[in-house]
């Protein structure tokens, strides 16, 4: 094992971190300006697309990018019939998704979405090409690169999202940016890794990754549709306007955590595989990225639920202003999703994936249920039903997690503790000055935002710092960024 693992892994995460929050500022900005071009209708018609061939999207990558990653030691030859694989499963959704069309005509009884989910089969052919090249790059902790690579996508995407918008397109605009962020990304990956797959090679025993893979990906179709059948049923009872109104508030509200998820997640599960047979470095590890993910989310989940409607009226205009209590009422999951996300990682990267599963079976007829019980009430019904299935999960789940490793549920109520009273009495006080301040000076809803997220900045980090006394865990962070990185090899083969 590497003495510079700690430095790898810190320089990585702040790479992914970087990235991540450059990937935030333009999907703000992108949400920002189309919503602004396009109409509730116009996102709610993709939105009934996208919400079932999401399902087709998992099986893109099969969990084989995660079953190399987190293997010890890997050949060429078994990433090359990883490659293919994960090829023929992209020819096969590719299909599967030309003949879902008709089928999703008829359940939604809405002719427009024949062409629009013809034109997103390419998508999973795409992506699953680049799977194996990006894998590639996060095994050897070359994530400098990988978020060159993502970022340059995105902001092709968006060009093209917004040049469709302005040009009249209508929701057309958001297939030709899907199409582009896969297609650039794809490009990009095979142009940095420069590798060539070899022939495919019956001998090569690539078993228990595609066990591993399986399992993870049946996790994730299960954890899916767990998380959007809210989604389906809205559309299907209250229609398109209502679904993009729900469906708009819902991927605002989840990008603080797909955003951290994406940043810290893929190179803490990568750092913690290969401390899978070292608990106590293990615990030390996952507890420091816990704790990172905790204080980073925390300000942001109690910041969105203070100030929905002026970040609601700010980034989506005030025509929009039905998604603020939308908005409000999924912002607790911002934190719950801080808590637990962070699990999965602790439970892939020591093989307990199984485990995963279980806990998703169980947890998906609990959400389904919820969603039901809110349905009669709308939109704001099942976003409040939601919140609350999800609240009350909470302490089952970590508990389950956690059972029998070295990690206990008292350890991350300590490393949740400093962030959240902080980030509480942070709130009150950043709600009372911009209060004071837009009584007196009747300022418009982007400058309340600036008023009170400063006055909550500065309290928070004054608060977490200081008077609770965390400085020194982000010296220590800072410490291990400035370490110099050994010439040992991480590549993804032996």
């Amino acid at each position: 094992m590497s003495g510079d693992l700690k430095g790898r892994t810190l320089r990585g995460g702040l790479a992914k971190l970087c990235g991540q929050a450059a990937n935030f500022i333009l999907r703000f900005g992108y949400i920002m300006i189309l919503a602004r071009l396009l109409s509730p209708d116009d996102f709610g018609l993709v939105a009934m697309v996208t919400v079932v061939t999401g399902v087709y999207e998992i099986f893109t990558s099969a969990g084989l990018s995660s079953a190399m990653i987190q293997q010890a030691t890997i050949s060429s030859d078994q990433i090359s019939k990883l490659f293919w694989a994960n090829l023929l499963f992209g020819v096969v959704l590719s299909i599967l998704c030309v003949a879902t069309a008709p089928v999703l005509v008829m359940f939604f009884n809405e002719p427009r979405l024949l062409w629009v989910t013809i034109a997103m089969a390419p998508t999973f052919l795409l992506g699953a090409a680049s799977v194996q090249h990006m894998a590639i790059l996060q095994r050897e902790l070359r994530y400098i690169t990988v978020a060159i690579i993502e970022l340059v996508a995105l902001i092709a995407s968006i060009a093209v999202g917004i040049g469709m918008a302005m040009t009249g397109y209508g929701y057309w605009a958001i297939v030709g940016a899907a199409l582009t962020i896969q297609a650039v990304t794809a490009i990009g990956a095979f142009a940095v890794t420069r590798w060539v797959p070899g022939r495919f090679s019956s001998s090569t025993e690539i078993g228990p990754m595609l066990w591993f893979g399986a399992t993870m990906c049946f996790n994730s179709l299960v954890a899916y549709v767990a998380y959007n059948f809210d989604k389906l049923l809205i559309g299907r009872v209250w229609g398109a306007d209502a679904l993009g109104l729900y469906g708009r508030a819902y991927q605002l509200i989840n990008i603080p955590i797909l955003n951290l998820n994406l940043s810290i997640g893929g190179v803490a599960f990568a750092a913690l595989s290969r401390l899978q047979h070292d608990p106590e470095r293990l615990k030390s590890y996952f507890l420091k990225g816990y704790s990172l993910v905790v204080s980073i989310t925390i300000p942001v989940a109690i910041f969105c639920g203070v100030f929905s409607l002026e970040i609601v009226t700010t980034v989506l205009g005030s025509q929009w202003i039905d998604a603020a209590q939308i908005f409000r009422l999924l912002s607790p999951t911002i934190l719950i999703f801080a808590v637990i996300n962070p699990l999965s990682w602790l439970l892939y990267a020591i093989g307990k994936h199984r485990r995963s599963l279980h806990i998703a079976l169980v947890l998906m007829p609990i959400l389904i249920g919820a969603y039901f019980i809110g349905l009669p009430y709308g939109p704001n019904g099942v976003a409040a039903a939601f919140s609350i299935a999800m609240a009350l999960w909470i302490v089952p789940m970590v508990t389950w997690c956690l059972h029998g490793t070295k990690i206990s549920p008292k350890d991350l109520i300590v490393v949740v503790g400093r962030p959240l009273l902080s980030g509480l009495i942070a709130a009150a006080i950043a709600l009372g000055v911009q209060l004071y301040v837009s009584d007196i000076f009747k300022l418009p809803a982007i400058l309340e935002l600036a008023v009170g997220g400063g006055a909550m900045v500065l309290v928070y980090g004054a608060v977490l710092l200081f008077a609770l006394n965390q400085r020194h865990f982000y010296l220590d962070l800072i410490r291990g960024l400035k370490s110099r990185p050994s010439s040992e090899s991480y590549g993804p083969a032996e």
